[in-house]
């Protein structure tokens, strides 16, 4: 939860090649109190069968810069989810083993960042 002094981030993934939320996805949350400030690791959590992360760490005060790291490569290589043998393609692996979303936040504020989450492709958006 946000404070006056804090900004506050959650996030989902969604799996929009099998039209539903993509679970056990590990998620890694870093801060930054500046532009040119070195990242601090927080922690992270795994997204649950809705595809939630909701215990994401605090954000230390003074906190301007998030990045969330998806490791995405575990999910798409589960043999219940390969989307390879589904499309016929054979062994063609993972594109995107990772995908790391960067945004800047102001205290106070709550931050939503869902990835919709393709074998292929990616989006993010700020969300509600």
């Amino acid at each position: 939860m946000s404070t006056d002094a804090t900004a506050s981030v959650s996030t989902h993934v969604l799996d929009t090649s099998a039209g539903r939320p993509a679970g056990g996805v590990a998620v890694r949350l870093a801060a930054r109190s500046g532009r040119d400030a070195d990242w601090r690791a927080l922690g992270g959590c795994a997204t649950d069968a809705d595809g939630r992360c909701g215990d994401l760490p605090a954000l230390p005060e003074g906190t301007t810069h998030v990045r969330l790291d998806f490791a995405v490569e575990a999910y798409f290589e589960q043999p219940a989810r390969s989307r390879a043998e589904a499309r016929g393609d054979g062994d063609a692996g993972v594109f995107f083993p990772e995908v790391a979303v960067t945004f800047a936040v102001v205290p106070g504020e709550h931050y939503h960042v869902p990835l919709l989450l393709s074998p292929f492709g990616y989006s993010v958006y700020r969300g509600s």
